[in-house]
């Protein structure tokens, strides 16, 4: 038995704590300053080869405890993150157990290219700090749970470091912790817990097994002397004697055909549709490695590259079913499988025949016949510890013995345990893959693949018999296939039968690591017996210092009679074009440049403007969006100045109200300092005004951006990643100057349904439409913003959205019309309404108050109205009917309008109204019982072919 004696034995260091966990883990010793002592782990595949079943399905049984934990919904939400080097391919796994979710891994590969959305740091390993490297940097910006998983839970420290790096940029409700072993002390244990109060986040630990170490004073002196003492007879045992022969042949290349586009590993993230593309992928490529194989091989070790885990796992996984050798019983495997409940059935791990003098890892856990989930010893009493809130009581396994990954507690959708044992491909009888982890279906355990007729392998990678110069060929037999990794963590290697690292090869670097060249190890290889060592490595690590004399091909060959050599394509992320920077005044707008900057680019040099009919004909004809083109600006004539002014001494204070109570609501309900981004460009002027009197009351400075929304097209994605990039999208609040029948409510609500974390609700000014919770008033009252274009907009035109001027990576266009600065108002606007913030500030502090106890659930009366009026006035199309004053003013600047419906009554509100109805010739009809002050109807000569929701044409009636 080799779970620690060695090592316990001349330090007094040992293991104690429930059942499973001396057969998950052993003891050796490292150099190492901070930590002597090493867990070995018997089921991750870094230091001791396994069956890869075992590895893979461990992790993908954790991932499945996940899925149940959360339920489907929030899995779908959560990222998983896992931590390199030694667990990126155990993370992995967890993301296929979980199914759902995206999956990310740290590195300490620097990229060029790509920039780090965070990092943390390692604390007590021997080489700190991690790099986060997403190619799309929004992976992260979620508000899903996020899933840390590490292959030893020991103090903390690091979980701790990495949740305080990303939840300052991306605060989460929710994190799961995943490990193999849960090693924490009482100390340690009371300290996630604080924190995770402190948090105000929820934090569940899921772990297969739990305890401590027992470290006796002074340890780390006396183990770094006992290392000292043994270092000198830490050397490779002699050299097989077909060593010679393979060192002069050299490796063997296999062309793997791997799956373009499929990342290497999750380095840069790798998706649910990744998943789904490599697992088609695998039989063909395990067919391939299965080709090259010596003839009469019985033992085969696929041999992983430090934070090269994953792919090569899955191709050992993918072999072992093709080439599965016999199950075995009693041994170590079947002690774990008891201790947590399991019948002890037909493990698929490898083979009696064991090398002498090497570890007796050929026991590692593996899956039953009867259910038991991925083959993992699951945890005993006291396993799940949480954070803030405690694991879900009622959860499988949770406080006893019970197994929590078989039929109990997988959640729905979720393939049995007793079908897989961690994800490697089986098949239907048919012989097509049947998803992950999926075996045959007469029950048969996942070491290999079945076809429900027996035990006989199909798939392109069958039997290995019938495989052309596989093994045996011509004769059946079959093959031991292990896993495992090579490594950069100096570990003293000992043989004997109580240490876990009998065996250590040397070899320098070979992928030119940013901390410069150095030695790696791989461990538990020489004197194994493998009579073919398949190293896989990706393209960026197939250097001339890997073929070298004393590499890692070299260093390999006098131990085994074959060495195949696998290059899996590393995966580098098409480096986006750098986005543009925000346009501000003076440059841009009239605005200061505090007030606004504007996520647009500048077409002013773009002739853009068409005749308003012109542009009307094109535009219902079906012949252009509306958003392709620009209406020529209307210049106010002396008298509807006079009007504006008016207009504006008359609502200033309304309006600073209206302003004072949205912006409170905003700061009390949606974040504390929010990132306003206003709908350009009606939603421009609100935004500025709301900025200053988060100033004005509160001191705060608050980032205030102009972003485009285009019927029928959408939110300026490119915008979007720019906000991404910038700013907490959980902090960014969307801004308009109105509702009418809430159309841009419901496209915004639409364009952000993909967009992880921003938030869909619109604040406005004035919500008459009854569409929005956020809001100043309900009443349509006369906002003098919208009596002119751009001349009460900082200068800024409508926006643009046409293929030939706005590329894929581009922000949407605009004009700044300069030539329009004499009759400017757009600063006058502000500085009258912000004049009115003093004496509206008693009154916005009871409307806010009074507002926060109201019942402000959306009714969407607006747009009831609207197609009763659409309906009553023969148009039969909701979009051209455009409701409230500032929709009406609209239509009269804008488009070709038919006629105005005017609320008996409604008085000074509607002067501007009137007169430009007047210029226009339109009549002014007096309407009882109208839900607004007023609703403008576009000329129905254009019913025919009309524009629809996307606004182009729709079908004639």
């Amino acid at each position: 038995m080799w779970s620690g004696s060695w090592v316990e034995d001349r330090l007094g260091v040992g293991l104690e704590g429930d059942a499973p966990l001396r057969d998950l883990l052993g003891l050796a010793l490292r150099r190492n300053p901070k930590r002597a002592h090493l867990l070995v782990s018997h089921v991750l595949g870094k230091h001791v080869p396994v069956a890869p079943s075992t590895v893979h399905g461990s992790g993908a049984g954790l991932g499945r405890r996940v899925r149940a934990l959360l339920g489907d919904a929030d899995a779908a939400r959560a990222v998983v993150l896992g931590y390199a080097e030694t667990a990126t391919g155990l993370g992995h796994a967890v993301a296929d157990g979980l199914g759902l979710a995206p999956y990310l891994h740290s590195t300490r590969r620097p990229v060029p290219g790509v920039t780090p959305v965070g990092g943390f740091e390692e604390e007590h390993s021997h080489a700190t700090s991690h790099l986060l490297l997403p190619e799309d940097p929004a992976l992260l910006s979620g508000d899903g749970p996020l899933i840390l998983v590490d292959d030893e839970f020991s103090t903390g420290r690091t979980v701790l470091n990495t949740i305080t790096a990303l939840h300052a940029r991306f605060p989460r409700e929710r994190y799961v912790i995943v490990a193999l072993v849960d090693m924490r002390g009482p100390a340690d244990r009371a300290r996630l817990t604080d924190f995770a109060a402190e948090l105000g986040a929820r934090v569940d630990v899921l772990a297969l097994a739990s305890g401590t170490v027992r470290l006796p004073a002074g340890v780390l002196e006396r183990g770094r002397a006992l290392v000292a003492e043994h270092e000198p007879a830490d050397a490779a045992p002699a050299p097989r004697g077909d060593g010679a022969r393979q060192r002069e042949r050299g490796p063997q290349r296999v062309e793997l055909g791997w799956p373009a586009g499929v990342p290497d590993g999750g380095r840069h993230g790798f998706t649910p549709a990744h998943r789904s593309r490599l697992e088609a992928a695998l039989p063909e490529m395990a067919a391939r490695i299965a080709e090259a194989l010596p003839r009469g091989a019985r033992r085969v070790l696929v041999l992983g590259n430090e934070e090269l885990m994953y792919a090569p796992l899955r191709l050992a996984c993918a072999l072992e079913e093709a080439l599965g050798g016999p199950a075995e019983k009693g041994g170590r495997a079947d002690r774990v499988r008891e201790s947590c409940g399991g019948d002890g059935g037909d493990l698929a791990s490898g083979s009696p025949d064991y090398a002498p003098g090497v570890p007796d890892d050929s026991r590692a856990p593996e899956a039953g016949r009867d259910g038991h989930d991925g083959g993992c010893p699951e945890a005993g009493r006291g396993s799940l510890a949480s954070g803030s809130a405690a694991t879900t009581p009622d959860f499988p396994g949770a406080g006893r013995g019970d197994r929590a990954g078989g039929h109990a507690g997988i959640a729905p959708g979720v393939p049995e345990g007793s079908r897989h044992a961690g994800g490697c491909v089986g098949t239907t009888r048919d012989g097509l893959a049947s998803g992950p982890a999926e075996a045959g279906r007469n029950g048969h355990d996942s070491g290999r693949l079945g076809t429900g007729r027996g035990d006989r392998a199909s798939g392109p990678a069958a039997d290995a018999a019938d495989v052309p110069g596989a093994p045996g060929a011509g004769r059946r037999h079959s093959v031991d296939v292990r896993f495992s990794t090579t490594t950069r963590s100096p570990v003293l290697a000992v043989d004997d039968p109580g240490y876990a690292i009998r065996t250590r090869i040397g070899f320098p670097a070979h992928d030119d690591p940013a901390d410069g060249p150095g030695p790696r190890y791989a461990y538990n290889v020489a004197g194994a017996g493998f009579d073919a060592v398949v190293a896989v490595v990706d393209s960026h690590g197939d250097t001339p210092e890997l073929h070298a004399p004393g590499g890692l091909l070299d260093a390999l060959a006098p131990h085994t009679g074959h060495v195949l050599l696998a290059v899996v394509p590393s995966h580098t992320p098409e480096a986006a074009p750098a986005m543009p920077e925000p346009l501000r005044g003076p440059a841009f707008s009239s605005y200061a440049p505090e007030d606004v900057g504007w996520l647009l680019q500048d077409l002013s040099g773009v002739t853009l403007e068409a005749p308003t009919e012109e542009r009307e004909e094109a535009i219902q004809s079906g012949g252009a969006h509306y958003a392709e083109s620009l209406p020529v600006e209307y210049q106010p004539g002396a008298e509807y100045q006079a009007l504006f002014r008016a207009a504006l001494d008359a609502s200033a204070s309304r309006m600073a109200r209206a302003v004072g109570v949205v912006t409170e609501t905003v700061l009390a309900e949606r974040s504390p300092r929010p990132v306003l981004v206003s709908l350009a460009r009606a939603g421009t002027p609100v935004g500025v005004l709301m900025r200053r009197w988060a100033r004005h009351a509160y001191g705060l400075d608050l980032p205030h951006y102009a972003v485009s929304i285009v019927r029928g097209r959408g939110i300026d994605r490119t915008a979007l990643r720019w906000l991404a990039a910038h700013h907490d999208p959980a902090d960014v609040v969307f801004v308009d100057g109105w509702t009418g029948k809430g159309a841009i409510t419901r496209e915004l609500a639409d364009a952000l349904a993909g967009s992880e974390g921003f938030d869909p609700r619109l604040a406005v000014l004035a919500d008459p439409g009854h569409c929005v919770e956020t809001y100043g008033t309900r009443d349509d009252f006369l906002i003098p913003s919208a009596c002119l274009n751009s001349t009460v907009s900082g200068l800024i035109s409508r926006t643009v959205l046409r293929s030939d001027l706005v590329g894929p990576h581009d922000f949407h266009g605009a004009k700044f019309y300069r030539e329009l600065a004499g009759g400017d108002v757009s600063r006058d606007l502000i500085e009258a309404v912000a004049a009115r913030f003093p004496d509206a500030r008693e009154q916005v502090a009871r409307d806010a108050k009074d507002m926060a106890a109201a019942d402000r659930t959306p009714t969407w009366e607006g747009w009831a109205a609207v197609e009763r009026i659409s309906e009553e006035f023969g148009i039969h199309d909701v979009n051209l009917v455009k409701p409230g004053v500032g929709e009406t003013t609209r239509v009269l600047l804008r488009r070709v309008p038919w006629k105005i419906l005017a609320r008996r009554g409604a008085g000074a509100d509607l002067g501007h109204v009137r007169l430009l109805a007047a210029q226009r010739g339109v009549p002014v009809e007096e309407v009882d019982g109208l839900p607004y002050s007023c609703v403008g109807l576009i000329h129905p000569r254009y019913t025919r072919g009309a524009t629809g929701a996307d606004g182009t044409a729709v079908a004639a009636p």
